[in-house]
């Protein structure tokens, strides 16, 4: 199928080798002009690291023209962080025709951002704006065109907006990831599976000591302890009582069967941690005012779920815990500059009419 992938970091490198190799027709987009002449220059390949060995992947096309990228695809898959999307959904929203799938995994209610940013411009193609609760590759790139991925997605939570189109939506996706799309419902039941603001921020702030002290810092090995690990089991109960509460059932996939070795397989099936571990790649230095565990799962992602939380009437003190602490560290209120329900033009909405719009769309 033909697929167009957009940006330029760890996922997208990851999607578009791995996509090039399944034997889709992959066209590239970043907006660094100078890093796509120099990646054109290289040959445009990018090679593909995992436990079968090395491989190159050709895309067959990189550029910064998005209208160019996304022109007769079928699929859009933008990998990126949750504060990049408004300016790509502004980029892209002209350029959408009718029966397009845009995913963003994960999304942080992103599908939502991209649905209006498109319906503001005035395109009123037959669309269909997709998230899930996680980036499909645990991938880290080794170099400029060269990205190691220690696993894949076996099981993807998918929520479409709008619902209506879901049928059409899921079954293009399950053509990109077979055998992985699980249907989720509606795109804030998708933005709520999202695993990032459920295990970052205990990371990133319980370890704030050790990795403002040390050069590197494994958040997922040595400063993934007990203790760590309860508050985010305890995190997580918040997010599922938050999705209970709006009527969304089970399977929530609870961050617990990601470390499990027995019991449901979690969205990267059994194992998952121990080789992410084992690869080393997540050894990093962490700036913690700068990070995206931070910038995006704290500020953008417990904003959201905590807002979310109001309009279900569910206390959630630990998001709202993380969310004043990352706060505090970086010198400034989440409350207000992160991704709420208010800042995406949804405050004036009852549950009921938040429902309608997810389910009908803007039309």
């Amino acid at each position: 199928m033909e697929i167009a992938v957009l940006g330029g970091g760890n996922g997208s490198f990851a999607a578009a080798g791995d996509f090039a190799l399944a034997g889709h027709t992959v066209r590239m987009w970043r907006r660094d002009a100078a890093a796509v002449a120099s990646h054109r220059a290289a040959g445009g390949t990018i090679t593909v690291k995992d436990f079968r060995g090395s491989h190159t992947a050709t895309p067959a096309l990189v550029t910064t023209d998005i209208s160019e990228a996304v022109r007769d695809a079928e699929l859009i898959v933008c990998p990126t962080p949750a504060f990049a999307q408004p300016d790509i959904a502004e980029r892209l929203a002209p350029h959408l025709v009718d029966g397009q799938v845009v995913f963003l995994p994960p999304g942080t209610f992103g599908s939502f951002v991209f649905a209006k940013a498109a319906w503001q411009s005035g395109n009123r193609a037959r669309l269909a704006f997709a998230e899930t609760g996680t980036l499909p590759w645990l991938a880290r790139k080794h170099g400029p065109y060269e990205v190691q991925i220690s696993a894949r997605g076996k099981h993807l939570p998918t929520g479409v907006f709008p619902l209506s189109r879901a049928d059409a939506a899921l079954a293009v996706l399950s053509r990109a990831f077979p055998e992985a799309i699980r249907p989720c419902g509606d795109a804030l039941s998708g933005a709520l599976m999202n695993a990032g603001p459920i295990i970052h921020p205990p990371l990133i702030v319980m370890n704030a000591a050790p990795l403002e002290h040390f050069e590197r810092w494994d958040i997922h090995n040595e400063g993934t302890q007990p203790a760590v690990r309860r508050v985010t089991d305890a995190l997580d109960r918040e997010r599922m009582a938050v999705r209970e509460a709006l009527g969304y059932g089970a399977p929530h996939f609870p961050l617990a069967d990601h470390y499990a070795a027995t019991g449901p397989e979690w969205m990267y099936g059994r194992g998952s941690h121990e080789r992410l571990t084992k690869s080393g790649d997540w050894r990093e230095s962490i700036v913690l005012r700068e990070h995206r565990y931070m910038i995006e799962d704290v500020r953008m992602g417990l904003a959201l779920l905590a807002s979310t939380a109001r309009l279900a009437g569910v206390e959630v003190p630990l998001v709202e815990a993380f969310l004043s602490i990352g706060g505090a560290i970086c010198g400034e209120d989440f409350s207000r500059t992160g991704r709420t329900l208010a800042s995406l033009g949804l405050g004036d909405l009852d549950r009921a009419g938040l429902q309608k719009l997810l389910r009908e769309g803007f039309a």
